[in-house]
């Protein structure tokens, strides 16, 4: 079956798309990916998505339009990628996050009136008021609705995938653990699969031999991957550039591990898991504060750019080290920050006992993992009923059928 899997993450740079062709179901799965492309959001829309992501508040009318022009802009892609090959059958659309709270004992309230993650590292970053929830399930919002998707281009459209994972008390996130599961795991190796995108998380592993091998595999967020270094970017460059193109910048910088130890003492870093986190946590306001704690520090702008660095490297080698069953043969890395030869070659300074990689070199393209995996959720959800969540990595109290399904309209004939 040909399908497309659609994809916006936490870094919100544009819509990776992805048409595969997909046979089998479970163990005998395979992908072949026949096309792939990223398409930029428009400015504007970009600017408008990640407002709304740091609390600009919407009136529902606004929210409804949001909603409708990136549904809009899903579709144009979907159409884009299809253009010049096979003709797609499904369309598995994860949308744009714009808000995902994990279930929490404990919410703090913002100065805005919304609800936040608690955020307590040793020195200045926690400075709000706590209250308690007696409401722990989770919540996650993904705008561009499938419905608007498949009627735009005539494909049965598989979306929403966190709603019943999140429904069934688990954290929504990471969703791509069984996908990975499938198309990475290895006969004898015990592999990590590191997603740096915006925000990081893992997949572990074990080796197929293993006794009773799904219930070992386990997964989370492990904190900031790209987010807090890309906006530092736009600072320092006054808006010239978006990102660190291979860590050239921050390369030339020293870190400052006093800070890093510093940040690593956030409750979040210690939570064990199932735990999940985004842009409501590590956003602007975690960037300003963190910066506030540097200003003794006489940081260089590449100093500056390293320490972020250094940050998302330890919180990865924090929750390898701490939550863990033992460490892996293999680290494939894929997303944005897989591409970032600095931050690579500090992951794999700090984790010496594995072979950093990346999901390319087995076979996987990373650009588009995350595409492939919401293709493949919507495969499994349209075709075979098979339950896309490891309820062991979310913390769902059950494996669950994930995704909404929608058909177009069929057009009347006069």
């Amino acid at each position: 079956m040909k399908v497309i899997g659609l994809m916006s993450g936490t870094s919100v740079d544009g819509i990776d798309a992805a048409l595969v062709e997909i046979s089998g179901r479970d163990v005998d799965l395979k992908v072949q990916l026949l096309a792939g492309e990223t398409y930029p959001y428009p400015a504007q829309l970009q600017e408008e998505i990640l407002a709304v992501c740091a609390g600009k508040a919407l009136s529902i009318a606004q929210l409804a339009e949001l909603d409708d022009e990136i549904a809009t802009r899903f579709a144009l892609a979907a159409k884009s990628i299809g253009q010049g090959n096979p003709q797609a059958e499904l369309i598995g659309s994860h949308g744009q996050t714009v808000y995902h709270r994990p279930p929490a004992k404990q919410l703090s309230v913002t100065s805005r009136g919304g609800s936040r993650l608690r955020s307590t590292p040793k020195g200045s970053i926690a400075r709000t008021s706590v209250i308690n929830s007696s409401f722990p399930m989770g919540y996650s919002l993904q705008l561009g609705r499938g419905e608007a998707i498949a009627n735009l281009t005539g494909i049965p459209t598989v979306s929403n995938f966190r709603a019943a994972d999140i429904a069934a008390g688990g954290q929504g996130a990471p969703l791509v653990s069984k996908v990975d599961a499938y198309l990475l795991a290895h006969p004898t190796k015990y592999r990590a699969i590191q997603n740096i995108g915006g925000i990081g998380n893992l997949t572990y592993l074990p080796a197929h031999h293993e006794l009773d091998w799904e219930r070992q595999i386990c997964g989370w967020d492990t904190g900031p991957g790209n987010v807090l270094l890309d906006l530092a970017v736009q600072q320092l460059s006054g808006g010239r550039q978006t990102y660190d193109q291979d860590g050239s910048w921050a390369a030339k910088g020293t870190p400052c591990l006093k800070l890093v130890r510093q940040w690593l003492e956030q409750d979040f870093f210690s939570e064990p898991p199932p735990k999940s986190t985004g842009r409501e946590l590590f956003g602007e306001e975690y960037l300003a504060r963190c910066w506030q704690d540097a200003q003794n520090e006489q940081l260089s702008p590449a100093d500056w750019l390293a320490t972020l660095t250094e940050l998302t490297v330890a919180s990865i080698a924090h929750s390898y080290r701490h939550f863990l069953p033992q460490m892996p043969d293999e680290i494939l890395l894929c997303g944005g920050g897989s591409r970032n030869l600095y931050l690579r070659q500090r992951l794999q300074a700090e984790l010496t006992s594995a072979k950093v990689l990346t999901t390319d070199e087995v076979g996987v393209n990373g650009n588009f993992k995350e595409a492939i995996a919401f293709a493949v959720l919507a495969y499994w959800r349209f075709t075979c009923s098979i339950t896309g969540n490891l309820h062991q990595v979310t913390g769902a109290k059950q494996a669950m059928l994930l995704g909404e399904i929608h058909l177009p309209l069929i057009k009347e004939s006069y």
